[in-house]
């Protein structure tokens, strides 16, 4: 007999979570003792007390929406809590095709997020002790070194390509399709040297476009993804559709590899696709890690509006950990909100894609 699930129950409990989490972030930043220097001094702007008005998730709205320029420039050591004064520190980049990037200051949590990603995903499928190979970006970006500790975290080592989007943008924004196309094929044929060489690799991190430019190149030496020995891949990026879900499933990689599809940032940490469903017609609905981040689908023209199920709207991020709190931020993305499910019981977001305000200014390059 099959075990009903009661989803409803289980959202409920979650939602209690997000309130202490809420409560446990917002204490921490805010208070002298642990606050970091940037959100001890914009409290000072605020006409309330977050120490005292700020009791549960609802609560975050009372704030303004968080400005991507505070990201852009430093001193980035404004954003570190003085409850972890002393540990090492990292600085991870987006964006930055143009001006100044923005910048995030980070300790652990690029860990605790891939840790917690790893505990989703299925062990036959990327077994314990294997080999990795970083297929993205390189350089200043949270993704390379995010990766390499998931290899490392679950027994295997990550060998990694040198990859920088910028360029590949820049080439694209001055019409330069050819010369983007040569430098794809070089991160294309330092994939294939590093799958030639003997490291035994079986899991592997790409994006869509990338993915496809390797299997075509495999195909074309009368191989294959499976054949290269890649047993679980686990892609990201905007160009992960459900159209193109369908074609990697069925055309690109087989029965035989596992692919689960990812939507994640420097600020969010990593959200987890829904458990693949034939019913679902390859539709992907992805979960943000509550409680350390949350999405919210918001109304177009009022953000403090979250829109009905199965309704279009923007995404808006909150992120709730002692290293970074963003009390609510509007992506340039936009989606449809989901139920939630039994494994993620919360909202959750599907047909993610550029911001329709966006969309038309927006170079996509090897993402």
């Amino acid at each position: 007999m099959t075990k009903t699930v009661d989803v409803a129950s289980l959202a409920a409990k979650q939602r209690e979570k997000l309130d202490a989490q809420t409560r446990e972030i917002v204490q921490w930043h805010f208070s002298p003792e642990t606050g970091s220097p940037f959100w001890l001094e914009k409290a000072k702007e605020l006409d309330f007390d977050p120490l005292q008005d700020v009791n549960c998730f609802d609560d975050l709205k009372k704030f303004p929406l968080f400005e991507d320029e505070w990201l852009r420039g430093g001193p980035v050591r404004r954003w570190l809590p003085k409850g972890l004064e002393g540990k090492p520190l990292y600085v991870f980049e987006t964006g930055g095709t143009t001006g100044i990037p923005k910048s995030r200051l980070v300790v652990e949590d690029h860990w605790i997020d891939y840790e917690m990603f790893s505990h989703t995903l299925p062990d036959e499928s990327f077994p314990k002790g294997s080999n990795w190979l970083m297929l993205g970006p390189s350089g200043p970006r949270r993704l390379r070194l995010a990766v390499e500790h998931l290899a490392q975290y679950r027994g295997g080592i990550c060998f990694c390509v040198d990859l920088d989007p910028r360029w590949v943008v820049k080439l694209l924004k001055k019409g330069k399709t050819q010369e983007a196309k040569e430098y794809a094929d070089h991160v294309i044929d330092q994939a294939m040297t590093v799958l030639s060489a003997g490291h035994e690799i079986k899991c592997m991190f790409t994006t869509p476009k990338l993915l496809e430019a390797l299997a075509v190149r495999l195909m074309d030496n009368d191989s294959s993804i499976a054949e290269s020995g890649i047993k679980g891949i686990f892609c990201g990026g905007t160009e992960f559709t459900q159209q193109w879900y369908r074609f990697a499933r069925e055309e690109l990689l087989g029965p035989d590899v596992y692919i689960t599809p990812t939507y994640g940032n420097t600020l969010m940490g990593l959200a987890c696709g829904k458990p693949f469903d034939p019913a679902d017609n390859y539709k992907i609905t992805y979960y943000a890690p509550q409680p350390r981040a949350s999405i919210e689908v918001v109304d177009f023209d009022d953000h403090t509006k979250v829109v009905g199920y199965g309704e279009t709207g923007r995404v808006k991020l909150y992120t709730l950990t002692k290293e970074l709190f963003v009390p609510g931020f509007l992506e340039r993305d936009e989606g449809e909100r989901e139920l939630p499910h039994e494994k993620y019981p919360w909202d959750g977001i599907s047909g993610v894609r550029p911001y329709h305000v966006f969309a038309k200014t927006t170079t996509v390059g090897v993402y």
